[in-house]
Parts: structure tokens; C-alpha cells; sequence
């Protein structure tokens, strides 16, 4: 590890940070456990101290949480182009999502700050964050 790096990162890690008491941000969880057969991604609660640590390395709030954020190497893509990316990394056919790159910037974010912002009301929450399952466990930093 390196001072370049965010805390328990290193060069080529990417590690999806989610809200874990967030009912759409789990069921986000577990399809990328699903669908990330070539286990790209590691995924990792904005709750919990790995993910606090990291939020403060990069200088988010650690107590309000409005985007997913994706952490690859020393950088933090937030919101829609954090969606983008992810699915393109996916098997087929999820990267065919990524034709919504073509819509500006401004509007995907306007469309993800929409779902982002009333997903406890339109989803719900949970009361603590979940745990993985065993079988998860090594997906999760």
C-alpha cells in the first residue's frame, strides 16, 4: 500500500462503495456478486470503517451519503458515470447499458440524483447494515 493510494487499496483494485442500510444499494450488491464472474469489482459498505476511512481519504461526508462512488487506483467516479463504468465491465449483455454514455453528463447525473435521493422512500432501509454471507465474504473489503 502507498500514500498514493486510498487506505487497503492498491494499483488495479476497484471496490464499489454502497450504503449498506440502503435496500436498492444491497439488491445492487448482490448483482454485481452475480454478474461480476471475473470478480473485477470488490464491494464495500460506506458504514463500515474501511469504508469511512476511504470516504475521508477522498474527502466525502461520513455521514451522508448521496452517490455510489467507484474507487479505482486514486480516483472516486461518482453517480451515473460510476453506473457506466461498472456495467461495461460486466459479461455480456450488461454493457449494452453503456450506450446511455451518449446522453451529457448533466442528465444522466440529473436522472441518478433523482433515484439516489428518494431511494430509502422508494425502496426502504434497513435498520443496520447487512453482512455478507460466507459464501460473499471474500468480495467484500
Amino acid at each position: 500500500m502507498s500514500a498514493n493510494y486510498p487506505p487497503g487499496l492498491t494499483h488495479g483494485d476497484q471496490v464499489i462503495l454502497f450504503d449498506g442500510v440502503c435496500k436498492l444499494c444491497n439488491r445492487w450488491s448482490r448483482f454485481i456478486i452475480r454478474f461480476d464472474t471475473a470478480h473485477k469489482f470488490k464491494l464495500c459498505s460506506v458504514q463500515s470503517p474501511q469504508g469511512q476511512a476511504i470516504l475521508q481519504w477522498f474527502g466525502y461526508p461520513l455521514d451522508h451519503f448521496e452517490t455510489m462512488l467507484l474507487i479505482r487506483d486514486n480516483q472516486a467516479i461518482t453517480k451515473g458515470d460510476a453506473f457506466l463504468d461498472i456495467v461495461r465491465q460486466l459479461p455480456f449483455p450488461w454493457p449494452a447499458l453503456y450506450i446511455a454514455n451518449i446522453l451529457p453528463r448533466s442528465l444522466r447525473d440529473w436522472c441518478y440524483d433523482r433515484i439516489a435521493l428518494n431511494r430509502y422512500q422508494l425502496f426502504g432501509k434497513y435498520d443496520v447494515c447487512l453482512l455478507p454471507t460466507a459464501d460473499h465474504d471474500r468480495r467484500f473489503l
